[in-house]
């Protein structure tokens, strides 16, 4: 039988290596350094829409349990999480320097806080670890970002 935490920790720790990559192209390639700024935000916009899609199966299984988070608000915040994302693609990359960073911390005070006892708290533990590379990538792409424009 397979394992699903240390397959959860490889695919979650993998995850990371294109946000520090593209922010590597930022800084150190003057020539793809705006590609790279469009690469890192348009993956940020993707894996928050991934993540933040869990709470749609989600809400199909609540039926049967109780939890302070009612199916029809675990799909939104699925929705939220995810037309955020798309619509802060469209935005100036000022913005998105501001707003993807603070999407990826209230989804992950949203797994959290909306449904305790559902996870497990390897996972929790495994995301807010996760969200802390995704956010300090978010912090020093905006930094270098402000500094240079």
């Amino acid at each position: 039988m397979l394992a699903i935490r240390p397959l959860a920790f490889t695919f979650g720790l993998a995850g990371l290596i294109p946000f520090v990559a593209t922010l590597a192209i930022m800084v150190f390639s003057t020539h793809h350094g705006p590609l790279g700024t469009q690469l890192f935000y348009l993956y940020s916009a993707g894996i928050l829409a991934f993540l933040s899609g869990v709470y749609w199966p989600v809400s199909m299984q609540m039926g049967e349990h109780s939890y302070p988070l009612s199916p029809i608000h675990a799909m939104f915040l699925s929705q939220v999480f995810f037309v955020s994302a798309g619509l802060t693609l469209l935005l100036d990359w000022h913005l998105q320097a501001l707003i993807f960073p603070v999407l990826y911390i209230l989804l992950c005070l949203a797994d959290w806080f909306t449904l305790p006892g559902y996870w497990p708290r390897w996972y929790l533990n495994l995301r807010l670890m996760l969200t802390t590379g995704v956010v300090a990538c978010q912090a020093a792409a905006a930094t270098w970002l402000y500094l240079v424009h």
